[in-house]
């Protein structure tokens, strides 16, 4: 058996230092009182990052030394680092860390404690370029679980143009307002990260093959998005209307997204009852 020296595999070294100093419960994962591992399992980082856990096992063997942009993004998230230690991530795999001309996609550990907590609210957290970054449970079950998805299927501004099914119908008037807002959002973006590859290829993937975004393109000007109301139509329980609120992270090119409805209304009975339904279809039988 190969033995990895600190000195010669200063990534894995430092991928065991990061996972052994974060406690489950502080992940949000239950700790059970016989755990010998000081922090989180392998097989524990492995499923907070979307990782196979063989892939974590060689990364920090030494066996694989290069993750990618993405892999680092979700190791960093998992790991709950913080600016500092992200920045030493990213060039331990021998990537740049992000600079102010591309997006900055890094949740820091308060932000996924912001998510953590809200607990049955629908939250989700956006980059600049609209790909999901993540969701709680509660988003999952109302919005659909995207954590399964690649490509353009984690992008909402994707999911909104090209009709792919998801969350359930939209009123027409909400719909409308949600397509200028996305244009509108995109638009800021551009204007702000104008070297940013991500928020380039969106909005030129949607202006080929979306004749409404083209239109809307040319006509909506910049303009960054803020708190709304809209009525949707859940599948399972029917039209709700609910308050989305919009929340930049300063800093950061994220946004938090959160759904909430009045206490006592018909609409919060709604949202409550979509988030149950979806729960249970989340968890296996």
């Amino acid at each position: 058996m190969v033995r990895w020296r600190g000195d010669d595999n200063e990534l894995g070294t430092q991928l065991r230092g990061w996972r052994d100093r974060i406690s489950p419960a502080s992940a949000g994962l239950p700790s059970h009182p016989r755990r010998r591992a000081p922090g989180l399992r392998r097989e524990e980082v492995a499923q907070l990052a979307g990782l196979s856990g063989d892939y974590l096992v060689r990364l920090e063997q030494g066996r694989s030394r290069h993750p990618s942009v993405q892999v680092v993004q979700a190791l960093a998230r998992a790991l709950r680092l913080d600016d500092e230690d992200r920045d030493r991530l990213y060039r331990l795999a021998g990537h740049l860390p992000p600079t102010s001309g591309r997006m900055d996609r890094h949740v820091t550990p308060s932000i996924l404690r912001l998510v953590d907590r809200l607990g049955d609210t629908p939250v989700s957290v956006i980059d600049a370029a609209w790909e999901t970054v993540m969701q709680n449970r509660a988003s999952e079950a109302v919005f659909g679980d995207l954590s399964g998805e690649t490509g353009r299927g984690r992008n909402r501004a994707w999911r909104t143009f090209m009709d792919v099914p998801g969350m359930g119908r939209m009123e027409p008037q909400t719909r409308t307002m949600v397509e200028r807002d996305v244009v509108a959002d995109l638009h800021a973006a551009m204007l702000r990260l104008p070297d940013d590859p991500d928020i380039a290829s969106i909005v030129a993937d949607l202006r080929r093959d979306s004749p409404r975004f083209a239109e809307l393109w040319e006509t909506t000007p910049a303009r960054v998005r803020g708190a709304q109301r809209k009525t949707l139509e859940h599948p399972e329980v029917g039209w709700m209307t609910l308050d989305c609120d919009v929340l930049t992270v300063h800093g950061s090119d994220l946004q938090i997204v959160v759904f909430t409805a009045e206490p006592g209304t018909p609409d919060a009975d709604a949202l409550a009852m979509a988030v149950v339904v979806g729960l249970q279809e989340l968890t296996p039988g």
